[in-house]
Formats: structure tokens, C-alpha cells, sequence
């Protein structure tokens, strides 16, 4: 399967290949951006959380310019209520009045990140909390449990008593959900392991960090080794596929493997290392993110040296050729992230950007 290793050489072609004057375009036809399928609020959302990043460890005045775009599309996307619209077409028309609750969590986890990020200009700034005041009236109806979460995950930046407050409310709503699915070897918020996984387990590492209550800690420790054990069978990070997905009573789907779990799945064991101090999840951060490289169940890397594209994932047949938004920014995302808290490790290659 080959070795866990970093020797990355991060580029940035085709994030500006992506993003237009609207935002950051949702598909692409094999390395050409494809405006048949518009725009998404998902993309944009976590694109403003990767153009930060850049931000913050580059410093170059193009990253910013992005983050200002990224912003607009989020003050575009919030209706009247608060809620947030998801598809746009190429055409700069909504194509719903309302999108998913996971839509809104997703902003929720963008608007707080750059709230709490020393770089966000003050301006963009009042812009966020603008959104962020209209849109808090929505949290207490959250049905979702990845909505939850992802709005755990943002709230739990900002350190003010309302947000501490939410946090814990909405934890305890996800540890009800945990304990009503919970069965036996069964140890998850749902009778399905389906996208996103690792975001419930570790909002509530979050929570128990933010308000201290261990049995946040404790259902976020279970249910993560439940679910390691599920993607980490075979040695290697495996997300479950797309195509099926994990039925309980069932076996997980082999295949489609996506992107954005080997992202937020190394993001979930960074964050539990730095609030345990657990090098073992340390070392599962290391592997999920290695998926990009080639670590993966069929030995292949998914970045396109020539652009810093991502493939959109792992079928059966291999690389699914096409790299789009979400591929893209979970990448990036997962590369700044991990290049972080490897920077001073002897093992781990310098990153470099090439402008």
C-alpha cells in the first residue's frame, strides 16, 4: 500500500480556475470547470474556511480576495428567515428558496471560523455577524444531526456565553439521537454510517472542550472508534462508499469513496489529539490524509501535480477524473490543516506553495 508520507507541493491553479466573479463553481468536466451545474452554498461555504487558511499562512492579498468573495455569496445565499439557498445556476438564479439543514450548518461552521480568525478583515467581518445574528433564531429547530454538528463545530470558535450555551444544547440533542440508535456492537447516531460521518463525533469532542461535560467526551470517544473501526478495517482509511453506503445489519459500500470524508475525518483526529494529547489519533490523522496521496484501497494519489486539483474520489474502476469544488477545497483544507501540526516533525516534507 506504501508508505504514509508528505512530500506535497500545494498549487493553487485551480482554486482560481474555479472561482468566478460569482463564486466558486460547483463541477468540473475533467480539469475544466463546467458552469452546466452552476454553484453551490456547500462549496462556497467551506471554500471562505479554506481561503483563510491560505490566507493565514501565505499572507498574499489574492487569498483575501477570495475570502471577500466567498462572503458576498454567503450574504446572497441567506433568505429572509435566516436560512441559506444552496443551488444557484450559472445564470446567478436560486434554484430553491431554502436549502438542507446540513446547507445551513455547513455556513454556520464558515461564518464562525472567520469570525474567530484574527485575519478576517473587521469589515467582512460585521458582514458575518450579520448573517450569523439573522440566522441563529433557526438552531433550536435543527433536526439533523451533520446540521447540529456542523453548527457545534462553529459555535464552539467563538467564546461567548450564548454560544457555549448552544453548544451544549445541541450536544445533548446529538448524545439523545446516539442513545436512541445505540445497539449492541451498533454504536452511532443513526441506522445508517452514510456522508460526513466523522463530524458528529467530533463536534462533541468540541463541546466536551468548550463546556466540559464528559459524557460529550465519552459518546465522542465510543462512537469514533465505532466508526474507525468501520473505515480503518483493511489498515488504511477506507471511507465507506457513497454507492450504498452502511446499512446497519448490513456491510459498508466498497465504493464510491468520496473526498471530504478523508478530510473531516483527519480534522476530527487533530482536534482529538490537541485536546487528548492521544498520538494514536495523531497518527489516524496522518493516514486519513495519506488517502490523497495514494494510501487508499487502490493505491492511487487523487491530486493532479500539474493544477493542485483533486479527483472527485475513488470508484471501482478507479479515479473519478472530474475535479470539483468539494474535492478541491477538502484537499486544501485537510493539506493546511495537518502541514500545521507536522510542520515541525522531521518525518513530514516541507509544503510549498508556487505562486
Amino acid at each position: 500500500m506504501g508508505k504514509v508520507a508528505f512530500n506535497t507541493v500545494l498549487k493553487d491553479d485551480h482554486i482560481f480556475r474555479l472561482t468566478d466573479d460569482t463564486g466558486m463553481l460547483q463541477h468540473s468536466r475533467f480539469a475544466v470547470p463546467d458552469p452546466t451545474f452552476g454553484y453551490t452554498t456547500d462549496d462556497n461555504a467551506r471554500a471562505l474556511i479554506m481561503a483563510l487558511m491560505l490566507y493565514e499562512k501565505y499572507r498574499s492579498r489574492k487569498y483575501l480576495g477570495l475570502v471577500y468573495k466567498y462572503t458576498s455569496f454567503l450574504l446572497n445565499a441567506q433568505n429572509e428567515n435566516g436560512k441559506f439557498r444552496n443551488f444557484m445556476s450559472y445564470e446567478r438564479k436560486w434554484l430553491e428558496e431554502e436549502g438542507s439543514e446540513d446547507c445551513f450548518g455547513r455556513c454556520i461552521w464558515a461564518i464562525c471560523y472567520a469570525l474567530s480568525n484574527e485575519h478576517t478583515p473587521k469589515g467582512v467581518k460585521y458582514g458575518l455577524l450579520h448573517l450569523l445574528n439573522k440566522a441563529m433564531s433557526n438552531i433550536p429547530s435543527l433536526k439533523s444531526p451533520r446540521s447540529k454538528a456542523y453548527t457545534i463545530i462553529g459555535l464552539a470558535r467563538l467564546e461567548d456565553k450564548q454560544a457555549k450555551n448552544i453548544v451544549y444544547g445541541l450536544a445533548r440533542s446529538l448524545c439523545e439521537q446516539y442513545e436512541a440508535h445505540r445497539d449492541g456492537e451498533w454504536k452511532w447516531f443513526e441506522n445508517i454510517v452514510a456522508y460526513c460521518n466523522s463530524i458528529m463525533p467530533w463536534s462533541l469532542m468540541l463541546a466536551y472542550k468548550v463546556t466540559g461535560e464528559r459524557k460529550f467526551f465519552d459518546v465522542a470517544r465510543e462512537s469514533l472508534e465505532f466508526l474507525e473501526g468501520v473505515t480503518f478495517r483493511y489498515g488504511y482509511f477506507k471511507p465507506v462508499g457513497c454507492n450504498g453506503w452502511y446499512l446497519k445489519g448490513g456491510v459498508p459500500a466498497e465504493y464510491d469513496e468520496q473526498t471530504v470524508e478523508a478530510c473531516e475525518t483527519a480534522l476530527t483526529y487533530l482536534d482529538a489529539y490537541e485536546i487528548t494529547g492521544n498520538r494514536d489519533y495523531l497518527q489516524k490523522a496522518k493516514m486519513c490524509h495519506a488517502w490523497y496521496e495514494g494510501v487508499n484501497s487502490k493505491g492511487l494519489p487523487l491530486i493532479d501535480k500539474e493544477s493542485g486539483a483533486c479527483f472527485d474520489g475513488l470508484t471501482e474502476q478507479g479515479v473519478n477524473l472530474n475535479m470539483g469544488a468539494e474535492s478541491l477545497v477538502s484537499y486544501v483544507i485537510s493539506s493546511l490543516r495537518i502541514s500545521d501540526v507536522y510542520a515541525s516533525a522531521a518525518d513530514y516534507g516541507k509544503l510549498n506553495m508556487a505562486t
